[in-house]
């Protein structure tokens, strides 16, 4: 199956992973956070292992596209090490692994929520859903804003899971109307230290600097994990321009590769990011990455503590193996969901965007 996909990419197979919370106690956090974003330390380190034993040379993403680009040659099949968001537990517990393997990596950073003490309104969200829940609320729907009304009657009706309704819900809706659904929640559900996520802690800078010292890449995510294809052009255009000039201004590095929030992009997109000096960005499609393909729609691998459970929910080589190698989508088992989307027109007055559901939120940047 390598030796079939290889000659499918061209040559060499570039995988790209991409992880968002390496955790200390898994078991712990997932009682209070989206499980999809989390990974356990160990379950890290065997991840980066089992790579390295099947074959994997790991790369800096500048290594890998020119790989892409045919400007030089691998013996080995390379794999990139990402992070999205910027979360603290990556420098507590990723960052001593990477630096023991001698694991290159880049994390594309939110520039203007690091260093602050601010959570991200998916986060935000899904602990107020919680809150809901756990308090027994009962709302009065007919004063409620409408999003936030939906939101909720999913979620207390029992239909989905919290996560799978905040998934949806962050696909419907722009980022001014998932901070007024957090604003209306935490009016209702009244006041108090609980109504704000203790997890969830960014990096400061001063973090991102000794990464930067130890030679690890950093990357721009939006200012504050904005979805740009549900956004006017010219928000576009601030986001990306100045989530790169403050990292820059910041680290002292040049900042040239971009990571789209929830995976999505557009034609618009892509040429506001070449315009302001970019030279990659990444998805969260899961293919196979060719030599020659697109830097600005690279394919990844968005990996979490449960792609390696087992049937009796103990780590399994074999799986972990299987899903790097990504046997289950050779055998028709599983299907990319797309990342190309419609950019919101400058004219369009709706808040609501289309778009296909069930693109896991667990699973996405």
């Amino acid at each position: 199956m390598a030796a079939w996909q290889r000659h499918q990419a061209g040559g060499r197979r570039i995988l790209i992973v991409s992880y968002h919370r390496v955790v200390n106690d898994f078991t712990g956090e997932l009682q209070r956070s989206i499980p999809g974003l989390l990974i356990s330390q160990e379950t890290f380190r065997r991840h980066l292992e089992e790579l390295g034993a099947a074959g994997y040379q790991f790369a800096t993403m500048g290594e890998a596209l020119d790989v892409m680009a045919g400007k030089r040659t691998t013996q080995k099949d390379l794999c990139v090490v990402t992070f999205d968001d910027g979360y603290r537990d990556v420098y507590r517990y990723a960052y001593p692994v990477l630096k023991e393997l001698g694991v290159p990596a880049i994390t594309y950073l939110p520039a203007a929520l690091i260093g602050t003490e601010q959570r991200f309104n998916h986060d935000r969200l899904f602990h107020l859903l919680h809150r809901a829940v756990a308090r027994g609320y009962q709302p009065r729907f007919d004063v409620l804003p409408g999003p936030t009304a939906q939101l909720l009657d999913t979620v207390l009706s029992g239909r989905m899971r919290v996560s799978a309704a905040l998934d949806d819900f962050i696909g419907q809706y722009p980022t001014d109307t998932l901070v007024e659904t957090i604003h209306a929640l935490e009016e209702r559900l009244g006041s108090g230290p609980d109504l704000l996520p203790e997890q969830g802690d960014l990096m400061n800078w001063d973090e991102v600097r000794r990464m930067v010292r130890d030679g690890f890449d950093f990357g721009a995510h939006t200012l504050g994990h904005r979805v740009l294809t549900h956004e006017p052009l010219a928000t576009v255009e601030r986001e990306v321009r100045e989530s790169k000039a403050i990292i820059e201004r910041e680290t002292g590095i040049t900042v040239r590769d971009f990571a789209y929030c929830n995976g999505w992009y557009s034609d618009e997109l892509i040429r506001v990011l070449v315009r302001n000096g970019f030279r990659s960005a990444v998805t969260t499609e899961d293919m196979p990455n060719r030599i020659g393909g697109d830097p600005f729609t690279l394919k990844r691998k968005v990996l979490w503590e449960n792609f390696s459970l087992g049937l009796g929910g103990e780590y399994s080589p074999s799986l972990t193996v299987c899903q790097m190698d990504d046997c289950f989508g050779m055998l028709g088992l599983r299907g990319p969901v797309p990342g190309r989307r419609p950019q919101l027109a400058e004219t369009d007055s709706s808040n609501a965007v289309a778009r296909p559901a069930g693109t896991p939120l667990e699973v996405n940047g």
